[in-house]
């Protein structure tokens, strides 16, 4: 990827994190992230299972030695029990990252700000490195950045969706205010999403639909990963004005003769 940024005490060169649902199977998810290239892979504490005698263990195929691991509190719909279940995740994992999920709305699967800051107000205290999903809402953005947190994740459009970048003039006056990384987490839904929000200047993307429901995931994991790449690279080298007439490509000025 186009140099490193770091997410806490953790430095990637990958910008592209990957999720672990709705896989036809673990190994399928482990092609996809080792395809992607991505270093992060979040988790869902609420849906995967930790005991080795309950059946098939996604962490004895995505490894913790290989991958960095992002518990999330996917499917809370309450701060006090997204702080419960952060709580256990790090006693399960043995982590301080987290990705903080309050929900606020079960068929949009918006997140509820308001309880989200407060969460992450206490979760910080607690000494978690708090990476939160939230609404593209410069205004909750800061108020996160300013309770501890280690990145803010503001949505592209809803989990799931696929609709892509919705409100790109919001993410871009986050990413000017922000001093923490900024992650687009929600709603991308193939390559050229991934790669609009990196032009944006964003510092990574995280998703897991467009991935997993590509007819072809691996093929889709692999084309995510060139998105982000020249999505990061097209940021850094500065875009052309846009202008309402016609720029000739081969300017006549200062030609002999012209």
């Amino acid at each position: 990827m186009s140099g490193a940024y770091t997410l806490g005490d953790h430095s990637f060169e990958s910008r592209l994190i990957i999720g672990t649902g709705k896989y036809e199977s673990f190994e399928q998810n482990l092609k996809c992230v080792d395809v992607s290239g991505a270093e992060m892979v979040t988790v869902a504490l609420r849906r995967v299972n930790f005991d080795p005698e309950a059946g098939p263990r996604l962490l004895d195929v995505i490894k913790p030695e290989r991958f960095t691991i992002l518990p999330n509190t996917a499917g809370c719909y309450r701060a006090d029990d997204a702080i419960m279940v952060a709580q256990l995740g790090r006693e399960a994992l043995q982590t301080n990252l987290l990705k903080l999920e309050v929900i606020g709305d079960p068929k949009t699967l918006y997140p509820d700000d308001e309880a989200t800051v407060a969460a992450a107000r206490q979760l910080v205290a607690d000494g978690f490195a708090v990476m939160p999903y939230c609404s593209p809402d410069p205004i909750t953005c800061r108020r996160l950045e300013e309770a501890g947190c280690i990145a803010v994740m503001p949505l592209a459009s809803p989990i799931g969706s696929g609709l892509g970048v919705q409100n790109p003039y919001n993410l871009m006056i986050i990413v000017e205010q922000a001093n923490v990384p900024v992650i687009v987490d929600a709603g991308l839904g193939t390559a050229s999403d991934a790669t609009i929000a990196m032009e944006l200047g964003v510092d990574g993307v995280l998703l897991n639909t467009a991935v997993a429901e590509a007819k072809d995931s691996v093929k889709m994991a692999s084309a995510m990963k060139h998105a982000v790449i020249s999505g990061r690279l097209a940021f850094e080298s500065g875009r052309m004005p846009k202008r309402l007439y016609a720029s000739a490509s081969s300017p006549v000025s200062g030609v002999v003769g012209a």
